[in-house]
């Protein structure tokens, strides 16, 4: 099943607006002011609909992977090896979006619904194995 179809829709719907407007390069909390209630209710539909689970932190999670937490953030800022870490993790976000320095607490404000599609893809590349 295409990935990208299915989010967009479940995202129009849990957002309330058309499909045209979910598209994948768009910021969900600049461009559709999606607030963190719309998050959960986009991560439960998205579960739902490709039966994996998405663990709440899990971007941020997998972002850091073995790194220790001290050497990816300081009192909630990123360092610059975690900002690096950050920029490699969502690759599909342009360089001029992420801030220096970078709170930990505004890393959902780059998110797009094709961070959600790689999420959701990497989570069912998860479950087959």
């Amino acid at each position: 099943m295409a990935v990208f179809p299915t989010v967009q829709k479940t995202m129009a719907d849990a957002l309330g607006c058309d499909e045209e407007d979910i598209e994948l390069d768009v910021s969900l909390i600049e461009g559709l002011d999606a607030e963190s209630i719309d998050f959960l209710d986009m991560v439960f539909r998205l579960e739902r609909a490709f039966k994996v689970k998405v663990p709440r932190g899990k971007i941020i999670e997998d972002v850091r992977g073995d790194m220790p937490v001290e050497e990816f953030e300081q009192n909630g800022v990123l360092t610059e090896k975690g900002l690096i870490r950050l920029k490699e993790y969502l690759s599909e976000i342009p360089d001029d979006r992420f801030s220096s320095p970078m709170r930990v607490d505004q890393i959902a404000r780059l998110y797009t619904p094709e961070t959600f599609c790689k999420m959701i893809i990497r989570a069912q590349r998860a479950a087959a194995r």
